[in-house]
């Protein structure tokens, strides 16, 4: 049927050609004077205008996210620099997070924001678009649409940023950008096109501005944008042409329960594709460094899990080491290499294994393998002097910390150990200035404190060997 060219109210049917309503018509009647001052003129509220209500969702959205920040704030010490940690407990979006099992991040995430600039342009886009989406859908419409879109923007960002850190409620205000400019566009308001002109395009420069901006700069999450649109025009769309009256709540609760289905779908999805190395990854931040057992325990339970995760075979390897549990640790070191055969660390860690199980021969080909693949290795020419070392070669030894140092002046250990090799050949002064060096690189310790004062005592210099030991109980103290 056809809409009244003045209001955009429906037109009944059989109006033979006529375009403007009775509404219009009585209307302009009225101001020409010719009903009479008596005459009541009906009220007829326009069909895109819901009725006011004292309490405003929009408002209430609004509210939330601000009580929300200050939260935010006062938690921050009072601050406005917010760190990663205080956005993960209020509930930021991330994928470790959220794809082991934190699903309620997707609804939580949009409450949050990141700095005032950031909630300040945000809130002044949801007060303007929310005003407008409540009074077209009314309020439980609204509310729909802008947790359906929000959830669906947020799992667009940990589908495609898995490990960033994701918050605001920009993905909810592109879901209902989307579902206007569906509505608008298919008719789901009997609106006159020359009255939606300005909104429409005030909300074509809305997305395209967001859109180009998040693209020039990195922090903005353009994948919860795109989320949050693209499920906000399916909506919109599918509201329009299938339920478009608001008195016809039953099928317009099916669209939504539809919509919501797929949103859902997609979430399964997603933790299909990235689930398993998020899982593995909040794992990883989980272990405890301060209970061995319970770290040992969680890796292995990451193992069984992802059998063909390499990260995690060469922690629980490291973990064996530490228990000096030396045959696992090599076996875990060697599947490691079976999956990421380039691994340098792993192939590190299996000679070291190796070396402390006595087996130096085995111990030098995995450094000799390292030096294959990277000639300009600091770590295996350190690798290869603590295996000459320990064979007693220490004049080899020592050339090859001295390569090592070479590459890598900064590398922890290697001036310790050289000095060892020197205090072993009894060329003493070359051993304090090694142990000199590794204090200068690495700091004091309990260890080379002590080193350093055999060396002093075996050149005779007591008073400075026992400062060193009285330093070296300090540190262990």
């Amino acid at each position: 049927m056809a809409n009244c060219i003045r209001c955009g109210r429906q037109l009944p049917a059989l109006m033979f050609g006529r375009k403007i309503c009775q509404w219009c018509v009585q209307h302009e009647a009225a101001q020409r004077g010719e009903l009479g001052e008596d005459a009541p003129q009906p009220v007829m509220a326009a069909p895109w205008v819901r009725r006011e209500s004292s309490l405003s969702l929009t408002k209430v959205l609004v509210g939330a996210n601000v009580m929300v920040f200050i939260a935010m704030v006062i938690a921050s010490g009072p601050s406005l620099d917010f760190t990663s940690k205080v956005m993960d407990v209020f509930g930021a979006n991330f994928g470790p997070y959220t794809l082991s099992g934190d699903w309620w991040r997707l609804v939580t995430y949009m409450f949050l924001h990141g700095d005032v600039w950031h909630i300040a342009m945000n809130m002044w886009c949801l007060w303007n678009l929310g005003t407008l989406c409540e009074s077209l859908y009314g309020r439980w419409t609204f509310a729909c649409i802008y947790l359906i879109t929000g959830i669906a923007g947020g799992l667009a960002s940990v589908a495609w940023n898995p490990r960033v850190l994701s918050v605001g409620a920009s993905g909810a205000i592109f879901g209902l950008a989307g579902a206007l400019l569906a509505s608008f566009y298919l008719g789901e308001f009997s609106v006159p096109k020359i009255a939606i002109q300005g909104t429409l395009r005030s909300l074509l420069f809305f997305v395209g501005f967001n859109v180009v901006f998040g693209t020039m700069i990195s922090r903005i999450d353009n994948a919860c944008h795109f989320g949050g649109l693209f499920s906000g025009l399916i909506l919109g769309a599918l509201i329009a042409r299938l339920a478009p009256l608001q008195d016809a709540p039953l099928r317009r609760v099916s669209v939504v329960g539809v919509v919501v289905l797929a949103v859902a779908l997609s979430a399964l999805g997603v933790e299909r594709w990235r689930g398993g190395p998020m899982r593995a990854a909040r794992a990883f931040e989980s272990i405890s460094e301060n209970d061995p057992n319970r770290t040992l325990t969680q890796l292995q339970a990451i193992v069984k899990q992802q059998p063909n995760l390499a990260r995690a075979h060469s922690a629980l390897g490291q973990a064996y080491f530490q228990r000096e549990q030396f045959p696992q640790a090599e076996a875990e070191f060697k599947r490691t290499l079976e999956l990421q055969p380039q691994d340098a660390e792993a192939r590190f860690n299996l000679g070291i294994t190796l070396l402390n199980e006595q087996r130096s021969d085995q111990a030098q080909a995995a450094f000799t393998q390292m030096l294959a693949q990277d000639a300009h290795s600091a770590v295996a020419h350190y690798g290869l002097g603590l295996v000459l070392a320990h064979d007693g070669k220490h004049q080899a030894a020592i050339e090859e910390f001295k390569t090592a140092a070479g590459l890598n002046s900064q590398f922890a250990g290697i001036y310790y150990e050289m000095g060892n090799s020197y205090a072993k050949l009894k060329l003493y002064d070359d051993a304090i200035a090694a142990y000199l060096k590794e204090k200068e690189n690495s700091g004091d310790e309990s260890d080379l404190e002590n080193a350093l004062a055999n060396a002093y005592q075996a050149k005779g210099m007591t008073p400075q060997a026992q400062d060193a030991r009285n330093k070296a109980a300090q540190l262990r103290d």
